[in-house]
């Protein structure tokens, strides 16, 4: 994606709280315009979750680094490639029913997928964000994977409140 990245690792184990540190970033910190703010999964003997933060064409300013301190551990560079986008631009505004065209207009998704189909969706595809748009890095793409859903629309396919693992017993 960038060379411009710096990596945070704040000791967070799960998605929801790398979600609510990049918020609080982006909340507390004056973030530049255009910034991806990611979370990528590390696995190994501690795995956890790693939020990084980026500019495609420009450097990070040289006292975000020292900001981001008080967060965790900061490394230069990216933990992988295939980060999952929470900050990104045009994000704030994938709210409620719009449609696929719309989605790809207002923000930096390249493209949307539909599990399960080899084609993409049409433009005119109604997607139900859930206010919840998560899309993924792959081969320098933002790409946000969705799921058939009622009425021909479609969903993303990362659910804003995911139900855990042996919730039942």
């Amino acid at each position: 994606m960038t060379p411009y990245a710096l990596t945070v690792d704040a000791g967070i184990r799960d998605l929801p709280g790398a979600d609510h540190l990049l918020h609080r970033m982006a909340a507390e910190l004056a973030l530049p315009d255009g910034l991806f703010g990611c979370t990528h999964l590390v696995r190994g003997e501690r795995p956890h979750v790693e939020v990084s933060l980026s500019l495609p064409s420009r450097p990070l300013p040289d006292t975000l680094r020292e900001r981001l301190a008080g967060y965790g551990a900061v490394t230069p560079g990216l933990p992988d490639a295939w980060g999952r986008a929470v900050l990104y631009p045009g994000a704030s505004a994938l709210t409620g029913t719009m449609t696929v065209a719309d989605l790809l207009a207002g923000s930096a998704i390249d493209r949307v997928t539909v599990l399960g189909t080899p084609e993409p969706p049409g433009p005119g595809t109604r997607m139900v964000t859930r206010d919840h748009v998560r899309p993924q890095w792959q081969r320098d793409e933002l790409v946000l994977a969705a799921t058939p859903a009622l009425g021909g629309t479609l969903v993303p396919f990362e659910a804003p409140d995911p139900t855990p693992c042996c919730a039942d017993h």
